[in-house]
């Protein structure tokens, strides 16, 4: 998996899990959809993505960079 899908797989299960509880349990988790979708929106601007750096200091894509320089 590519870092850009492991990123856009994050964001969209962040975006159905605060959809799901906010129509559940309370409705501030919507907030949760609000961070998630100004953070997308910012990092389109200056290409900042907290995800990003999480995902790979964990090793999400690395395996790619492996495959090209074998």
């Amino acid at each position: 998996m590519t870092l850009e899908n492991a990123i856009r797989r994050l964001a969209g299960a962040l975006v159905l899990v605060g959809l799901a509880l906010g129509i559940l349990v309370n409705p501030w988790f919507f907030a949760l959809v609000a961070f998630v979708g100004l953070n997308l929106f910012q990092s389109s601007f200056t290409g900042i993505c907290p995800a990003e750096k999480i995902l790979t200091k964990l090793g999400v894509g690395s395996e790619l960079e492996k495959q090209r320089t074998a």
